[in-house]
């Protein structure tokens, strides 16, 4: 499919926000998703779902190798629950065309609600770095939560990032921006899972998913130096504006 200029133009730049704001606390495919919906109507959904996937897999992996030079980062934890996420996201991918996905909205829009009323309401909640699970026993949760929300992340999607950014601030301790960095690592796994199933089964617009890749990349860039030069704060006021986002998202597709 040829696209004109304009439009992958138009797609560079929502790539370019989207890279931004993912690299800070996840969510960005609530801007690129819908950018491709609208921009490119005669394409198949799945294909452009795939291009989504490739696109953020390479804005997520410039996001990790930027949080990993400004930070030291939990690599034992992050690596083995990348994994699971890794294998699961495969397995959810596979799985989305036996089950009817529409079965988990209402759960889902039911966890966001009460994610950010929690973190809304704990003032402190994420401020301080002081991770709480004992050595060892760390690696086996951080597992089981990359392979819960890796299979999430291929079956349905939506919140996905905001889910692994809660997990590793209310369960390990993290601070926003611990939890971000290692939720980055989680969320290469399953994206760069969905982008391999997507590209072997020939759903994937390379034409545009290159360069909004190449722009997800320069956005995830300049995203994640913000959120190291800014800190806490700055991610959990944007966190709490991304679960309302998935909030408002996922009530709209329900009501219609």
């Amino acid at each position: 499919m040829l696209l004109s200029i304009e439009t992958l133009a138009a797609l560079c730049g929502f790539a370019f926000l989207s890279g931004f704001v993912d690299a800070i606390v996840g969510g960005g495919g609530l801007i690129q998703v819908p950018a491709l919906l609208i921009l490119v109507p005669g394409a198949p959904v799945a294909t452009l779902l795939g291009t989504n996937k490739v696109a953020s897999a390479m804005g997520t992996t410039a996001a990790v190798i930027r949080y990993s030079r400004g930070l030291t980062m939990d690599w034992h934890l992050a690596g083995p629950a990348a994994g699971a996420a890794f294998v699961c996201s495969i397995l959810g991918a596979r799985t989305v065309s036996a089950l009817d996905e529409a079965l988990l909205r209402p759960a889902v829009l039911v966890l966001l609600v009460a994610v950010g009323i929690y973190t809304w309401r704990t003032r402190d909640f994420g401020s301080v770095h002081a991770p709480s699970i004992k050595r060892g026993h760390d690696i086996a949760l951080a597992v089981a939560v990359g392979a819960v929300l890796g299979f999430y992340d291929g079956f349905f999607g939506p919140g996905t990032g905001s889910f692994l950014i809660f997990a590793f601030v209310g369960v390990f301790g993290f601070d926003f921006l611990a939890a971000t960095s290692t939720a980055k690592v989680l969320n290469l796994g399953s994206n760069f899972a969905a982008a391999v199933y997507f590209t072997a089964t020939d759903q994937v617009l390379l034409a545009a998913a290159i360069p909004m890749g190449i722009a997800s990349i320069v956005g995830a860039t300049l995203g994640s130096r913000l959120a190291l030069a800014r800190g806490t704060r700055l991610v959990r006021g944007i966190f709490l504006g991304v679960v309302g986002a998935l909030v408002l998202k996922l009530g709209w597709d329900l009501v219609a």
